[in-house]
């Protein structure tokens, strides 16, 4: 199967738990080379590696290693606005706990590689769709994003790991927020940006992850589309499900799993008029070079 740089696991409620062991079976089944479980809270890390391996210990004691060989973690920060003003707090807990698992005696815990998901959003902060007073994202709440995205590049450089960068109609801030810093390494996942963003990030040394929601690309948009996905060099792209979202065309508006994303991969590799398997040979060798895998 092919790699998957992008899912949360963690957003699958307990209810849906057995999800989890079906969803490793099939990555098992289809040879899956790669998998990132993804955090988004400051404290989400020791649970997710508690529920990941828990999952894991459902599957056949013959299976277990197998999963374990191609599963890995990250952990950072979403900002809300909660988060936000509580930055200080939240960003020195982060560190503590990645510590804790890169010191741990489990050698499954070590496994964690990248600090993120973490960034700059205007779409959700502040346009209030998530049902969020906009009068809650004032001046203060703007800097303070801004000043966590960059104490997280801070952490990241630091413990010498690659980011994941979550940027959503905040082009500019993002960007200067990773200037500032000077911290060039890791992704930019699920790509919404145009030719001229991907330039500038590129530029910069950052791979750029697509998602399902390229699949979505209207017919008055597909040659722009075709273009930005021709241009990123075969050693800087990636693909992602961002599991539980972006399902893929034809699954759009379906929870997403590492399961679907071989539609990404079908529409991606047509629109770079390469084969499928090419296209995962690509993602996987970025893959290794990028977390330093083999």
């Amino acid at each position: 199967m092919f790699s998957d740089t992008h899912f949360h696991f963690n957003k699958l409620d307990m209810e849906a738990y057995p999800l989890r062991e079906e969803i490793l079976n099939g990555m098992l089944e289809n040879s899956c080379y790669f998998g990132l479980d993804i955090g988004v809270d400051f404290d989400d890390l020791p649970a997710r590696q508690r529920l990941v391996e828990l999952a894991i210990y459902k599957l056949e004691p013959s299976l277990r290693e197998k999963v374990k060989s191609f599963m890995y973690f990250s952990a950072g920060i979403w900002p809300s606005v909660e988060a936000i003003k509580d930055r200080s707090n939240q960003v020195s807990k982060l560190e503590a706990n990645i510590k804790a698992s890169l010191e741990s005696k489990n050698d499954f815990y070590r496994k964690v590689i990248a600090v993120g998901e973490c960034g700059i959003d205007h779409h959700w902060n502040p346009a209030g769709e998530d049902g969020r007073d906009e009068a809650d994202f004032n001046e203060e709440i703007y800097r303070g994003e801004r000043e966590l995205f960059e104490m997280q590049l801070e952490l990241a450089k630091k413990l010498c790991l690659p980011v994941i960068v979550h940027s959503r109609d905040a082009f500019t801030d993002t960007l200067e927020c990773i200037q500032n810093i000077g911290y060039d390494n890791g992704i930019i996942h699920c790509f919404s940006y145009g030719l001229d963003e991907a330039k500038a990030f590129l530029e910069r040394g950052w791979f750029i992850s697509f998602g399902g929601g390229v699949t979505y690309t209207k017919r008055s948009h597909i040659e722009q589309m075709r273009e930005l996905l021709r241009y990123v060099p075969s050693d800087r792209i990636l693909i992602e499900t961002d599991a539980p979202y972006l399902s893929p065309v034809p699954l759009r508006g379906c929870p997403n799993t590492p399961l679907n994303i071989e539609h990404t991969y079908k529409y991606v590799a047509d629109m770079r008029d390469v084969s499928v398997e090419e296209l995962s040979k690509t993602v996987d060798e970025n893959i290794d070079r990028l977390f330093l895998l083999r």
